[in-house]
């Protein structure tokens, strides 16, 4: 269903609010829309900012469904368009049943990130406003990749916000550019499934796909549903790049060859646009298979369009080597995965390779992401609490080439954790379980033969591996599980770690 009328002639409900339901919520005040907002806690943590937005719009009508009664029936009175918050699944009860109730009411169902491309729709209709936007989806890598790009972006002389997934949303990021009449060129945007599940009319110029591995498939139906989910926002993009690396991923194109396909790998690249790694001489490079139009000599964009027109798949093209993967200052091989993605993406607007990799090479990595934290006594402690799922720490391991003593457990949220298997056997010295489901992360390693060990708490779990480790080992917290069993986030559970590494450095005596 269809909501044809415009927004401010609409009545809007705003279905939690989080961080992208308050900013639907003050962006539908913002364009005079009749908003409801509906929330089942009684005292949001948005509501007084609305409330606020609300009173400087008295010619706005606003009204409030607050805690447990507001997923009743008499909620969707009068109602034009639901805005779904990410954070509640289509799937599971009440929620369920009450957009059941929506859409025979004929009432339309949609997201912060629909709110936000129709946005640009109507700047663009009304103000001329005329931008790209380039979006990053996958399992894992998301936030790093955005980050990447975003700073490329920069490097180049392009004006760039990057939004979504990555906080600050969308919405959020539109009205203070708005306000501040400084509206970017590109939007950089990271997407979760959630957010892609009630997206319509998002047209990106290209958009990738870095990888899939099981994660909140206890919001979607199951496996094929998160893949659907993430595979859509291919079918959006102009330009679609995906990882060469898993199947799942490049099943989402059906030919890897069309002229509107890019990918990126670990392997050389064979067809123009593929980006991945050449050796030579034993140095592994960053490597990129370019064509006449290689854009530090530019055909003219006439002649550039007549060459696309004509083609109907890629050509190889030339080889031309970027930079030694070793210049990439961020730990783990899954970063020069990385790496290579926002360069893909960065690529597909034409961009001059030159300020892409300036901004690669200084690249620093987002907080509890693979971050070094110190070294005590030749053994180096690394922080990676983002890793919330099995491929997240499964990428993690593999990155490291070194002895790994692995802190591991929390909230394992039903996954599977035998892919883990084969790389702990292979790397692990030894493994430290924390949190809710130790005991069944230690069943399902069992086959590992790696020595496993509980600790009640993070200073337990890192004075413990510090016990078994060696000069030249490292210790890693990659959980592959959530954190709210022990923490409040996995922000939190990294600090604790950083905290925890410090006590053990001064009983070393280390400062």
């Amino acid at each position: 269903m269809v909501n044809h009328k415009t927004l401010s002639q609409s009545h809007v409900l705003v279905l939690g609010l989080g961080e992208t339901g308050l900013a639907s919520a003050l962006w539908c005040l913002r364009q005079g829309a009749k908003l409801r907002v509906a929330d089942t806690r009684d005292k949001p943590s948005g509501l007084a900012e609305i409330q606020s937005a609300a009173e400087s719009r008295s010619d706005i009508e606003i009204s409030y469904a607050l805690g447990a009664a507001c997923l009743e029936t008499k909620s969707l009175e009068g109602i034009d368009s639901l805005v779904l918050s990410p954070g509640l699944s289509p799937n599971q009860s009440p929620v369920k049943e009450f957009l059941e109730q929506a859409k025979e009411l004929g009432i339309e169902i949609i997201g912060e990130i629909e709110l936000f491309a129709r946005a640009l729709a109507d700047l663009k209709n009304t103000q001329g406003y005329d931008c790209e936007v380039i979006a990053v989806t996958g399992t894992n890598g998301k936030t790093t990749v955005t980050m990447m790009a975003h700073e490329m972006l920069l490097a180049s002389g392009v004006s760039a916000v990057a939004a979504g997934n990555i906080s600050p949303a969308a919405l959020h990021a539109l009205m203070e550019a708005l306000d501040n009449n400084a509206l970017p060129l590109v939007w950089v945007l990271e997407l979760s499934s959630f957010q892609l599940a009630t997206v319509q009319s998002l047209r990106p110029k290209a958009s990738v796909v870095l990888n899939l591995s099981q994660d909140h498939l206890d919001w979607h139906l199951g496996w094929e549903d998160y893949v659907d989910h993430k595979a859509k926002l291919l079918h959006l993009s102009e330009i679609k790049i995906v990882s060469r690396l898993e199947d799942d991923v490049l099943a989402m194109v059906p030919d890897l060859e069309a002229t509107d396909v890019m990918s990126f790998g670990e392997d050389e690249p064979e067809l123009m646009g593929d980006v991945g790694i050449q050796e030579v001489g034993g140095m592994a490079w960053l490597a990129a298979r370019v064509g006449d139009d290689d854009f530090d000599i530019p055909l003219s964009a006439a002649a550039a369009h007549r060459k696309q027109a004509q083609q109907s798949h890629r050509e190889v093209g030339r080889l031309k080597q970027l930079m030694p993967v070793e210049a990439i200052p961020v730990q783990g091989r899954h970063n020069v995965l990385n790496g290579l993605a926002a360069l893909a993406l960065c690529s597909a607007l034409k961009l001059n390779w030159g300020p892409l990799l300036r901004a690669l090479s200084s690249f620093q990595a987002a907080p509890h992401r693979m971050n070094f934290v110190r070294s005590i006594a030749g053994v180096d402690f690394i922080n990676d609490s983002k890793g919330t799922n099995v491929g997240a720490t499964l990428a993690a391991i593999n990155g490291l080439e070194r002895p790994l003593l692995v802190i591991l457990g929390g909230l394992a949220k039903g996954q599977d954790f035998s892919p883990l298997c084969q790389a702990l056997k292979d790397k692990a010295k030894g493994i430290i379980l924390i949190g809710h489901d130790a005991k069944s992360i230690e069943q399902a390693l069992g086959s590992t033969g790696v020595t496993m060990t509980h600790a009640a708490s993070m200073q337990e779990a890192v004075t413990t591996a510090m016990s078994q480790a060696n000069a030249g080992d490292i210790v890693l917290l990659s959980p592959a599980c959530a954190s709210m069993d022990m923490f409040s986030n996995y922000m939190q559970r990294g600090f604790a770690f950083e905290e925890a590494v410090q006590e053990v450095a001064l009983e070393h005596g280390e400062v």
